[in-house]
């Protein structure tokens, strides 16, 4: 990868900016992305997009200075570096070690925005929605759409080492909407990672997430009023780990908890969760959507335990909390772009798998919800709260799985529903590489995963 920046100019004006500082760098990034739409039968949007700048930080204690820009001149680095320095204000600090070099890649370095051509992408397009209105003649809305992004990144220390990436993404997403009766209902379904656009977009794999899509929207035809209250719920596979990743993860990282903002807070080697509850963010999983090969701070990424048979063991660290909770980095910093400041963020998210089946879970609940798939949902760092949506959930009822139900929400308290844990299966998933978190007005790629859970007490908000 060739840099866009005078290097020695580089070196030469990071460590005058340092100097006396704990830690620093230069973080440089050249991207390109693609967006593709094809909605109402037609190709409504095709967006290509370009950019390269860089972000030079002095870390002094608790303070930072940051100065970001896309102009790469050596005037404008020199700039940059006078302007973050000011955070010294007569700082005197010893410099931090730069992290340990590797030579590590969890996915090829391909570029999405390359091949296929323009032609094939948007015909890929073209011909899934044509498949979806062929396959059910009450489909009266479809919606495609295709993405792919080549970030090419240089993390550049003031001791003279250099770490480098090249980071592909793809994501295709399918959205349906049916109509019967005068009720018409949709249903999506998505799938991507770091690797090329063949992986996403070969027939089998499109067409299944077409029948998911079409299922998701056929069910939610056929659904009832959800009902509300406290009950039981049993947790799907894959995707529902969201809510992992919500109301358990954040509080996790260590920012939130250096500064005692966490429920989680002060919390290590105390039982969180229940007995057999292990929760891993593993940065290293090969071609995940959530994976790096390097953070944005050039830390080698790790499988990192927080919470081992119930008990807190650790939280997720960049290197400036890691320093100041006086514990290594877990190569969990991460930042949107090179205009935004790194942070502790989550990578691939999971709770590990025990030997229960969900049949076993659906047949101990009285009364309550199966939550298949979710949406959008929201969580208080501090007090740990949360509200979820579900996008795909039944009623269960002695034992049994009954009618889809519209409009259920999850609402409860993350630590707590963690204890309410009674039941962990043996159907473990990841997601399919769709999530995106955000996080103080950055967003970045995540991955989450969890087996089958069955939750003996949450509250439902429903119809009533």
């Amino acid at each position: 990868m060739s840099l866009p920046l005078n290097l020695d100019t580089a070196r030469s004006t990071l460590s005058d900016a340092v100097r006396g500082a704990d830690d620093g760098e230069i973080y440089v990034e050249q991207s390109r992305s693609e967006s593709f739409v094809f909605d109402d039968a037609r190709l409504k949007s095709a967006a290509f997009d370009t950019s390269q700048g860089m972000g030079l930080r002095v870390v002094a204690g608790e303070a930072t200075g940051f100065s970001h820009g896309s102009d790469l001149s050596d005037e404008a680095i020199r700039r940059a570096g006078e302007t973050a320095a000011a955070a010294k204000r007569g700082y005197s600090g010893i410099l931090a070690p730069s992290p340990r070099p590797i030579n590590r890649r969890l996915y090829d370095p391909i570029d999405p925005t390359e091949a296929p051509d323009f032609s094939t992408k948007t015909s890929l397009l073209s011909e899934i929605d044509a498949y979806v209105r062929a396959k059910d003649p009450r489909v009266v809305q479809v919606s495609v759409s295709l993405a792919g992004s080549h970030k090419e990144i240089h993390v550049i220390r003031p001791d003279g080492a250099m770490f480098e990436d090249i980071r592909p993404l793809v994501r295709l997403n399918v959205s349906v909407t049916l109509e019967k009766d005068g009720r018409r209902e949709t249903g999506s379904a998505g799938a991507g990672g770091r690797a090329a656009y063949e992986e996403w977009i070969a027939p089998d794999r499109w067409k299944g997430l077409v029948d998911r899509a079409l299922k998701k929207a056929e069910t939610n035809l056929h659904s009832i009023p959800a009902p509300a209250g406290e009950m039981e719920v049993v947790l799907g596979p894959g995707w529902p780990a969201v809510l992992l990743h919500e109301a358990v993860g954040h509080g996790l990282e260590g920012d939130f908890n250096r500064k005692g903002a966490s429920v989680y807070s002060g919390k290590i080697g105390e039982q969180v969760a229940a007995k057999g509850v292990t929760v891993i963010d593993d940065g290293t999983i090969e071609r995940r959507r959530g994976s790096l090969s390097v953070d944005d701070e050039g830390t080698e990424t790790q499988k990192t335990v927080l919470i081992e048979d119930g008990v807190l063991v650790g939280y997720m660290q960049d290197r400036q909390n890691a320093r100041l909770m006086g514990v290594e980095p877990t190569g969990n910093g991460r930042r949107e772009s090179y205009a935004a400041l790194p942070m502790p963020r989550m990578t691939n998210t999971y709770m590990t798998g025990g030997n229960h089946t969900s049949e076993e879970m659906i047949k101990s609940v009285k009364k309550g919800i199966w939550a298949v798939d979710f949406g959008g949902g929201q969580v208080d760092i501090t007090s740990g709260n949360f509200v979820f949506q579900c996008t795909e959930a039944y009623l269960i009822e002695d034992g049994k799985v009954g009618a889809p139900v519209k409009n259920a929400t999850l609402i409860g308290h993350g630590p707590t529903a963690l204890t309410k844990v009674s039941m962990i299966g043996d159907d473990f998933a990841m997601d399919d590489g769709v999530g995106t978190c955000g996080k103080a007005g950055q967003s970045v790629p995540v991955g989450v995963g969890q087996p089958s859970l069955k939750i003996d007490a949450i509250t439902v908000g429903g119809a009533g």
